[in-house]
């Protein structure tokens, strides 16, 4: 892995596992929301740039003395890291606030699953989307207040636009802030709740560069929203422009924001501060352009899913001035594939989805969500 280290600087949502019942349609309504949320996040995970990701080992499956090992049925993957298979190709993937399991988008079907260790995929909503080119489902965030209200938020492709919506039991999707602009490419895009009553959209430039440098549009942009009073629009402000390929934007346990996307000349991590102040360049880029993707952030670290690069770099980086300090070590090289989602869990843990349907060479049990274990004593998402 190479790559230019530049000063600049998780995603763990914090929620109970509760089902969202019920096929959701989509409305076409103005943006709206009518619940704002009230209470603080919780503090966010952090884990040690120095410790080595490795998947769990996979067990014997030979269950009598000198008999060969049990060939793995359809949709059963002997490797005890995966959490769920065959899954169309995934989109947006959050863990829930027990730190044990996880929502995972299907992009194109619009289906949201909730999956756990040792459980059956579970699914909790549908909901219609256009999935067709790189559209569809995209991300998930859980609402800050998730215990209590049980909303959850969503970035969409639709025929007309890319919009973010709010899921709630029951009840049909709420666009809160819709007419961004959609294309044939370049439709991904990302969510992550700031504070209780702002959320950060991260949009793709729609398969138009130019679109990403221009102020009077929508698409390329970091957006910071407010989430507007019941019956008042969206109103958001441009934190970053030049946005190419949306990957993800997490946050640190700081309250710094870090953004992957994907430019014609390369790949790169930016980080934003609390302040919303953004460094000159990027933290850090990768040139031989490996598609990064979703993040989790850390006090100390960044890990980044590669999509092209089949594996998770790890981005140590100074938690004070958010400099990095070491080039990226990669872990999982080339043993899940096209890695697309990331997420944090509980006890050192590191969930991620695969995208081998999208662009890849699947497997038979793919797509898959794959829980990745920091080894004991060497820090972790605590």
């Amino acid at each position: 892995m190479t790559g230019r280290a530049r000063v600049g600087g998780s995603r763990r949502r914090r929620a109970t596992v509760a089902s969202i019942v019920g096929l959701l349609a989509l409305t076409t309504s103005c943006a709206r929301f009518d619940d704002a949320a009230t209470t603080p996040f919780t503090p966010e995970p952090s884990f040690d740039a120095g410790a080595e990701l490795e998947p769990l080992e996979p067990p014997t499956t030979t269950t009598t003395p000198g008999a060969p090992p049990t060939p793995p049925g359809p949709c059963q993957d002997p490797d005890p890291a995966v959490v769920a298979t065959c899954l169309d190709t995934t989109g947006g993937l959050v863990t829930m606030p027990d730190g044990g399991s996880a929502l995972v988008a299907e992009r194109r079907t619009g289906r949201i699953l909730r999956v756990a260790p040792r459980t059956e995929p579970v699914e909790v909503a549908t909901v219609p989307v256009d999935g067709s080119g790189d559209g569809g489902l995209l991300d998930l965030a859980l609402s800050p207040t998730y215990d209590e209200d049980r909303l959850l938020y969503a970035y969409i492709t639709t025929p007309t636009d890319n919009r973010v919506v709010r899921l709630a039991a029951g009840d049909v999707p709420k666009p809160v802030f819709t007419g961004i602009p959609r294309g044939a490419s370049g439709n991904a895009g990302a969510l992550e709740f700031t504070s209780p009553t702002d959320l950060v959209v991260l949009t793709g430039d729609a398969g138009n560069p130019a679109a990403a440098t221009d102020p009077a549009s929508l698409a390329g942009k970091l957006l910071r929203m407010p989430l507007p009073a019941p019956g008042a629009a969206a109103a958001p402000s441009v934190v970053l422009s030049g946005i190419g390929t949306a990957g993800d934007v997490c946050r640190d346990p700081a309250g710094n924001l870090w953004v992957t996307d994907r430019t014609a000349l390369e790949d790169r991590l930016q980080r934003v501060g609390v302040d919303g102040a953004v460094g000159a360049s990027p933290a850090w880029t990768w040139p031989e352009r490996p598609g990064v993707a979703g993040c989790a952030a850390g006090a100390d670290a960044v890990a980044v899913s590669l999509t092209d690069g089949k594996a998770v770099a790890v981005v140590a980086i100074d938690p004070g001035t958010g400099a990095v300090t070491a080039a990226p070590v990669t872990a999982v090289q080339d043993r899940y594939g096209r890695l697309g989602g990331a997420s944090a869990g509980g006890d050192g843990q590191l969930w991620v989805s695969t995208v081998n349907k999208a662009g890849g060479e699947p497997g038979p049990n793919d797509d898959r969500v794959v829980l990745i274990q920091f080894p004991a004593g060497g820090g972790g998402f605590d």
